[in-house]
């Protein structure tokens, strides 16, 4: 198994991890009712996903 034969500097390590920031989620407008929703799953106010009604919703 491989290790490392120096240890690695406080700077080379943040570097590494300046890439793991949690990125806000991205919310895109349902072609249906026009509410924001999270991209490829059912809308929650209208219930349609992908042009097709598959959750049955009352008005």
């Amino acid at each position: 198994m491989a290790v490392p034969k120096r240890k690695q500097s406080k700077a080379n390590t943040r570097m590494r991890r300046a890439h793991h920031a949690i990125t806000l989620p991205n919310p895109v407008s349902c072609p249906q009712c026009g509410e924001p929703k999270m991209p490829h799953r059912v809308c929650p106010s209208c219930g349609y996903y992908k042009d097709r009604q598959v959750v049955a919703k009352e008005d």
